[in-house]
């Protein structure tokens, strides 16, 4: 059987449970920035398997294919924010010049990832 209870053993309880929130809080919160850091990724698969790149017509329409993923990848902003819509004009050019290098060597495959880290 326990004995009675004291109102000691209640504050140690309490100060344990406040104490561990505490710690915990903390960690979460001095970790945020670490997670925050790292760049997200965007992804958009193109296809490529339909295409006839031996031809000019096949070139032209993986042309549109990679810009259309390139636009969905950097997103947009708004018009009244001119360094955002210069970082997605970056981000689209250099997308689409790393596409535009691994075509001739992903082509093959079927399909090219087109990537962007924002």
């Amino acid at each position: 059987m326990s004995g009675p209870r004291t109102k000691g053993s209640d504050m140690d309880k309490s100060f344990k449970i406040a104490l561990t929130a505490f710690l915990i809080t903390a960690g979460v919160i001095k970790g945020a920035p670490a997670l925050a850091a790292q760049p997200i990724e965007n992804v958009s698969i193109v296809r490529t398997a339909d295409l006839d790149l031996t031809r000019k017509a096949g070139r032209i329409a993986l042309d549109h294919r990679l810009a259309s993923a390139a636009a969905e990848v950097c997103g947009t902003a708004s018009n009244a924010d001119l360094v955002g819509s210069n970082e997605v004009r970056e981000c689209r050019a250099d997308v689409l010049t790393k596409a535009r290098a691994d075509t001739a060597q992903l082509a093959s495959r079927g399909s090219i990832a087109v990537v962007a880290a924002r």
